[in-house]
C-alpha cells in the first residue's frame, strides 16, 4: 500500500485533466497519502461477499508501476464485476493499461466465473477507450458524472462472457485463488 502511494506521488495523469469521478489526485500532500491508505486499508476492512474491491499491485520486472482494481457488488447472485485502474505516467504508453486489464478480465471470468464485466471512461479519456475497445468491450450507454464541478459524460462498457472467451489468452496464470473463492461467495467444489 505505502508503495502505491508513493507511486501516486510521482504523478499519475497530466495535472490539467482529471481522468477519475473523484479527484482525489488534486488533493493536498498528507491529505491524498492519508485517503489513498485509507482507501487500500477499506478495501480489505469493508470486505463482503455481497460488496468487495480487490486492488492488485501491477508490477513490471520486480518494479511497482500502477494498480488494477477489480470490484463487485451481489457478485455471487449477478456473476458481474467492473474494473478501474491506473498506471504511473513514467509508465504509460508501453502497453500496461490493455495487459493489466486483460489480466483483470481472466481473473474475472476465468478465476471467479463471471458472466459479464463492466468499465466506464470520461468521453475524452483516450488511453482509457483504446484500451477498452482493444479488448473487445461493446458500448453499454453513458451518464453524465461530476468531474471539476461540471457534468461530463461518462461512457459505458460491457463484455459479456461469451465475448471475452474467443479472446481468452492461455499466458494468464492465477495461481493460490481457490482457498480465497469463499471470500468472493463461491464454492471451489461446484466449480
Amino acid at each position: 500500500m505505502f508503495g502505491l502511494v508513493a507511486l501516486a506521488d510521482r504523478g499519475v495523469h497530466d495535472p490539467d485533466y482529471m481522468p477519475f469521478l473523484r479527484a482525489w489526485t488534486r488533493e493536498p500532500d498528507g491529505v491524498r497519502q492519508r485517503h489513498s491508505l485509507q482507501y487500500y486499508w477499506r478495501c480489505w476492512a469493508s470486505w463482503d461477499v455481497e460488496a468487495w474491491e480487490l486492488p492488485f499491485g501491477v508490477w513490471v520486472d520486480d518494479e511497482l508501476v500502477g494498480v488494477q482494481t477489480i470490484m463487485a457488488g451481489t457478485f455471487p447472485q449477478a456473476r458481474t464485476f467492473e474494473t478501474g485502474s491506473w498506471v504511473q505516467r513514467d509508465h504509460q504508453g508501453q502497453g500496461l493499461g490493455k495487459e493489466m486489464r486483460a489480466a483483470v478480465l481472466h481473473f474475472g471470468f476465468a478465476g471467479l466465473d463471471a458472466v459479464r464485466a463492466t468499465t466506464g471512461a470520461f468521453h475524452d479519456n483516450t488511453r482509457s477507450l483504446a484500451v477498452t475497445a482493444a479488448l473487445g468491450y461493446e458500448p453499454n450507454g453513458d451518464q453524465l458524472r461530476p468531474r471539476d464541478g461540471e457534468p461530463a459524460r461518462c461512457l459505458e462498457f460491457k463484455m459479456e462472457r461469451a465475448d471475452w472467451e474467443p479472446r481468452r489468452r492461455n499466458d494468464i496464470v492465477i495461481e493460490g485463488l481457490e482457498p480465497c473463492l469463499p471470500l468472493f461467495g463461491l464454492d471451489a467444489t461446484e466449480r
